[in-house]
């Protein structure tokens, strides 16, 4: 699922709005106690093999396809792009969605019902693969406060949207002062979106 861009925070009652991690995309493939990692290129990352091994454990019963993010994080929580990059560990999986579990195909379940059997799936803490909390209706205020923590910005999404690439309705809002974005050219990447009335 891509992410469109858009340059300001919104407030909406259909959407809802996540933290955006700084980190590697990926999607998770589980199945019965082995773990892979996928690339948004559609690559297979092989320089994380301690993680993998460890998602993998955290399933031992589950096969799954799950969206989310490779981050290092540090003491504070706050990921750690460039300490990502040279492969410092720990690193972890932040899950934000449930694409198919145990033979079901869920893309076409509202967002809202895919995130909660994520949670529902999702091991207890400490684990390497973490939940990507979220908040309804309120996309100023979060972004608000990502600006203030130094993070990535915010990413809004259609609360009952279906997982279709391509029509998207996930939205990526940035933090044009944010710290770790100094050097890199993808930073203001992606296609432009444009808000319905």
């Amino acid at each position: 699922m891509p992410l469109a861009r858009l340059a300001m925070p919104f407030d909406h009652p259909d959407w809802l709005f996540e933290p955006k991690l700084d980190g590697f995309r990926a999607l998770l493939y589980i199945e019965n106690g082995s773990a892979r990692l996928l690339s948004r290129n559609g690559n297979w990352f092989k320089s994380f093999p301690d993680l993998t091994r460890a998602l993998g454990t955290c399933f031992p019963h589950t096969t799954a396809v799950l969206d989310g993010e490779v981050v290092r994080l540090g003491a504070d929580g706050k990921p750690l792009f460039y300490e990502l990059m040279r492969r410092r560990a720990p690193q972890h999986f932040y899950a934000f969605d449930l694409l198919w579990r145990n033979g079901e195909d869920l893309r076409t379940v509202p967002l809202l019902e895919r995130k909660d059997l994520l949670r529902e799936m999702l091991p207890p803490q400490p684990s390497p693969a973490l939940y990507v909390e979220h908040v309804a209706r309120s996309g100023v205020d979060l972004f608000q406060a990502a600006c203030e923590c130094d993070l990535e910005g915010i990413v809004a999404k259609l609360a009952n949207g279906l997982y279709t690439p391509d029509s998207t309705t996930w939205v990526k809002i940035k933090n044009r002062n944010y710290t770790q974005a100094e050097g890199r050219a993808d930073f203001f990447d992606g296609r432009s979106y444009k808000m319905s009335a």
